[in-house]
């Protein structure tokens, strides 16, 4: 319950209003006043909204595991919301100042939010705590706002309590709408994170500050209006600072993680793609802060990858990569001269271009990209697979995809996806998989997360249809293990190094994997 305006709107160092003293007037007539709050309404909870997502984004890219990620975040955000919804009870007397406050407060975190994940990724390891501690307090004082907007909306006019929340959670619910559809579509692909951050973070200080200062600007002291205006200042001051040594702070972090070797760093629409290269030669690639490709070791892993599958000479005309848009597992397959076609299915462009233009890449993939053989298609595989692969057309298919492992793509390990391949592949044609990589000399043959990953593939192949073997190669200090698969049994002719697994006895009970219900474990 709204209680009395008289309790409700005395200012900071001042006594409360004495029974039947009339409000001091607003600047504006209520009718316009009201406006103001629900705009005020609007804009927050679109920031707010900003923050939420800001957050299940760093989580998703600097940790890992989306669904793990969204899911921690926006529970314990909606937990904190709650905690500081009943945190706010105790500050309606103060209302104006206290939600000018709390703005400020709240546009200081969100907005310093991603730089500060940033830097807990690269200097100190994963940013699981400080995640989690910012989706706390950042709930907390977007909780807060409810009651203490509830309150200065009542303070402008006077109207039932539920026409009032029906009002403020329209403007809420319709700002949080604007900010959801913002952050993907203009903020993220134009600004990126940390300038999208910064300036909704200034944005929310600008709103919350001009309410309070001009609208209920009679309700504080001379004393609290100067104060709050010194916040807010300072915070937009230290955001702007901030947005000036974004880029210096940006080369720091990214020399913290992948050195002082880096040649190219991009932001594409699809993922971030960093190529060092050392004065030894040394060639590395990463996307979205995973190793791809190494220099020193990726000529074992592709020969692995694909040997065994070009490995019939009339049955390998036609070779469809998925994924692989850094060419080298094309390369391995236009070595063959009785190859006539490959066909690299890549959904980020600029990963092809850098492939095709960048002198380091080319040297790795020996210009796959100038063969005339090989044609490019710019698509997600699951996708084209369904839409787009003619019947029935490839002697081999590839899948060199992120591992299962990574929750983004456990679709394109799913039984519906090999389904898919499956329909794609001529009479004798092959499927290879690469399933799982683990460190050490253990065995993919033996238990643990690498092992269930490669026999879930195999399980998952075997339920679409089609008869997998499973092999392992590489070295003590990295190990890869793939399935290949056809629709008659086959035995692998594997390259020096590799070797055939036989499934142990707890593999016969693992089930598919499925788009409803994924077995791959993060």
């Amino acid at each position: 319950m709204i209680e009395p305006y008289e309790q409700t709107t005395r200012a900071p160092g001042r006594a409360p209003a004495p029974p039947g003293t009339p409000p001091p007037a607003l600047p504006v007539p209520p009718a316009t006043g009201r406006f103001l709050v629900l705009a005020a309404v609007f804009v927050c909870a679109a920031c707010g909204l900003v923050y939420e997502l800001e957050l299940v984004a760093l989580g998703s890219y600097l940790i890992g595991d989306s669904v793990t990620q969204a899911s921690v975040v926006l529970s314990v955000m909606v937990f904190a919301m709650g905690v500081g919804s009943l945190l706010a009870k105790r500050l309606r007397i103060r209302a104006a100042v206290a939600f000018g406050a709390v703005e400020a407060v709240l546009a200081l975190l969100g907005g310093l939010s991603a730089i500060a994940l940033h830097a807990c990724f690269a200097w100190f390891g994963q940013p699981r705590f400080v995640l989690v501690a910012y989706a706390l307090a950042i709930g907390v004082l977007i909780g807060a706002e409810v009651p203490l907007l509830m309150t200065l909306i009542q303070r402008v006019r006077r109207q039932d309590p539920g026409g009032a929340v029906a009002d403020l959670f329209a403007a809420d619910y319709v700002g949080a709408l604007a900010g959801g559809l913002a952050f993907p579509f203009v903020l993220l692909p134009w600004l990126g994170q940390l300038s999208s951050a910064l300036i909704t973070g200034a944005v929310n200080a600008t709103a919350g500050s001009a309410l309070v200062l001009y609208l209920f600007r009679h309700d504080l002291s001379r004393r609290a209006r100067w104060a709050l205006f010194a916040a807010n200042a300072t915070v937009l001051a230290l955001l702007a600072l901030t947005a000036l040594l974004s880029a210096p702070f940006e080369r720091a972090a990214r020399n913290a993680v992948y050195g002082s070797d880096v040649r190219v760093a991009e932001r594409t629409d699809v993922q971030e793609i960093v190529l060092t290269a050392d004065e030894n030669g040394s060639v590395a690639l990463y996307l979205d802060g995973q190793l791809r490709v190494d220099s020193a070791d990726e000529r074992r892993y592709h020969e692995a990858l694909t040997q065994p599958a070009l490995a019939a000479p009339d049955s390998r005309r036609r070779v469809l990569v998925l994924g692989g848009g850094d060419g080298l597992a094309a390369r391995e397959a236009l070595r063959h001269a009785d190859v006539a076609e490959v066909t690299v299915v890549e959904l980020d462009e600029e990963l092809s271009r850098l492939a095709a233009e960048d002198p380091r890449l080319t040297r790795l993939n020996e210009h796959a990209y100038g063969d005339p053989r090989l044609r490019v298609v710019q698509a997600e595989a699951f996708d084209w697979l369904r839409r787009s692969a003619p019947r029935g057309r490839y002697d081999v298919i590839v899948s060199d995809l992120p591992g299962p492992e990574n929750t983004g793509s456990t679709k394109l390990y799913s039984q519906e996806f090999y389904g898919l391949a499956g329909r794609a592949l001529a009479d004798g044609g092959r499927l290879v998989v690469h399933a799982a990589t683990w460190a050490g000399s253990g065995t993919a043959g033996g238990s643990g997360d690498a092992a269930h990953s490669l026999w879930t593939v195999a399980s998952t192949v075997r339920a679409a249809g089609l008869a997998p073997s499973a092999y392992e190669a590489g070295d003590g200090d990295d190990r890869w293990g793939f399935v290949l698969a056809a629709r008659r049994p086959l035995a692998p002719t594997l390259p020096p190094g590799a070797g055939v697994l036989a499934a142990p006895p707890e593999a016969a009970d693992l089930a598919p994997s499925t788009l409803l219900h994924p077995r791959y474990t993060g």
